[in-house]
């Protein structure tokens, strides 16, 4: 049974920094690629960032290039989401996504975790 499972959401003021964790089980985690969706209430689902299996390539939205960095680190399973530079517009649920042999979209995935909550006040 694959799973991903996210932790290190929370609730922060604007201009500070978090970091997302983001464990697979299951899968031979090295042949996917690895991403992260966020949703907010009332907005579409976007892909903030994304990695390669291989870790040597990554995709960001424009919306938070400069400010956060995905990494993983495949011996361990798991993908991370460094935010720093925090803005309210940030706020919203994220999720870790896994694409076999490829770059997670919106609209091509394998698997999605259950999210974690990230709140930023202003």
């Amino acid at each position: 049974q694959v799973q991903l499972v996210e932790s290190g959401g929370g609730l922060v003021q604007a201009g500070a920094s978090l970091r997302l964790s983001c464990v697979a089980s299951g899968v031979t985690f090295s042949r996917y690629g690895m991403g992260w969706f966020r949703q907010a209430p009332e907005k579409e689902r976007e892909l903030v960032a994304a990695i390669t299996p291989s870790g040597n390539s990554a995709y960001y939205a424009d919306d938070v290039k400069g400010r956060f960095t995905i990494s993983r680190d495949n011996a361990k399973n798991t993908v991370y989401l460094q935010m720093n530079s925090l803005k309210p517009e940030d706020t919203a649920v994220y999720s870790c996504v896994a694409a076999s042999l490829a770059l997670p979209t919106t609209r091509q995935y394998a698997y999605r975790g259950q999210g974690t909550q990230v709140t930023v006040s202003s």
